[in-house]
């Protein structure tokens, strides 16, 4: 199978996954930031959608203005990269931000979808801010996936802790 559809089908996966998971929290309870956690869903939503920007289109391509033009990039990610979850409270419409989401998820998609087995091996695209892990196009896909499901994780505790534990659909 090409490294492309590799890739293609592993991302698809994760974002799944996060999909599912955050589908089965209530709206109601994103923005609760237990303790133990220090996190929120709301935080956990707009920082995946800043390093799905990032780790699969940014530096793959470059900035890409469409996507600039529809989501709020800039505001999210002072919301979403660094800044503590307390202060992303009220701050967006979580349709909004979820639909905003969903979008970056089917451009990352697109984005690897268009790319060549070849291009992977090419270096990124100069940003700003250095890739913390990546030297080239492949290796940040395969961490947009790592990171993907880092965060899937975080999101199944705070499902756990915040409303119920995820039902995997295993059969005891």
């Amino acid at each position: 199978m090409e490294q492309i559809k590799i890739l293609t089908k592993q991302t698809q996966d994760a974002y799944n996954w996060a999909n599912k998971i955050i589908r089965s929290i209530p709206v109601s309870k994103w923005e609760h930031i237990p303790e133990v956690v220090e996190t929120n869903v709301t935080w956990q939503i707009g920082h995946l959608t800043v390093s799905f920007y990032f780790h699969s289109i940014m530096v793959i391509k470059g900035h890409q203005t469409p996507i600039l033009k529809k989501i709020p990039l800039k505001t999210y990610d002072a919301l979403f990269t660094n800044a503590l979850p307390v202060y992303s409270i009220e701050k967006t419409e979580p349709e909004k931000l979820f639909e905003d989401f969903i979008y970056m998820q089917q451009e990352s998609i697109a984005m690897i979808k268009s790319l060549s087995d070849a291009e992977l091996e090419m270096p990124l695209e100069v940003t700003d801010v250095p890739h913390p892990i990546a030297r080239n196009k492949f290796e940040a896909l395969d961490w947009n996936i790592k990171h993907t499901m880092w965060h899937c994780g975080q999101l199944g505790i705070l499902k756990r802790v915040i409303d119920s534990r995820f039902d995997f659909g295993l059969k005891r």
